[in-house]
């Protein structure tokens, strides 16, 4: 049987729509819980670790695979230059989010997207991190991010949708972060 799936972007549309058809019935489907553990290796050389994670309404029992990424840093910052940066990876990850965000919204809107590329810089300054200035920021100062998107759609429509990433949500608004020590 020849499949007459509606793929647009990439994006299976039917399964889209039948996911927010769900998720409308049901609320309770929405609800999701992500975890990572992260290792010490040395210095700033951490490996985390990524399977299990809570959706619709269960554990999820179908990921085979543990994924793992690392983070360093580069020599000049007292690393080992061994893998990104933690600062690179949440680029990556709001890179990510972003660029999905925009291909599921897009599919879900009939926009077709020929090709995209998205680049981001952050800049900060390492007073804050070094603890010389209380009044500079640890953290990236701003984000700059750009996208090359073939496409008949408007800017306008793009940023919208865009603007949906969950990963935007969490970079562009206060987040609650707890810390608690276990021994």
């Amino acid at each position: 049987m020849i499949s007459t799936d509606n793929i647009r972007n990439g994006v299976n549309v039917d399964q889209l729509v039948g996911t927010i058809e769900a998720v409308q019935g049901n609320p309770e489907l929405a609800k999701f819980e992500f975890r990572a553990k992260t290792d010490w290796i040395e210095g700033g050389h951490c490996r985390t670790s990524a399977k299990g994670f809570y959706g619709v309404c269960q554990e999820d029992e179908t990921r085979q695979e543990t994924f793992t990424m690392e983070a360093d840093h580069p020599e000049v910052l007292l690393g080992k230059d061994k893998a990104p940066t933690p600062a690179e990876i949440v680029l990556h990850g709001l890179g990510s989010c972003l660029t999905g965000a925009l291909m599921y919204h897009a599919a879900a809107h009939g926009i077709d997207i020929e090709c995209m590329e998205t680049k981001l810089e952050g800049n900060c300054d390492l007073h804050g991190f070094l603890g010389l200035d209380p009044n500079v920021r640890k953290g990236f100062e701003g984000i700059n991010v750009t996208f090359k998107v073939k496409s008949d759609a408007t800017e306008e429509q793009l940023l919208e949708l865009a603007k949906f990433s969950p990963v935007y949500d969490i970079v562009t608004n206060p987040t609650p972060v707890s810390i608690n020590f276990a021994k």
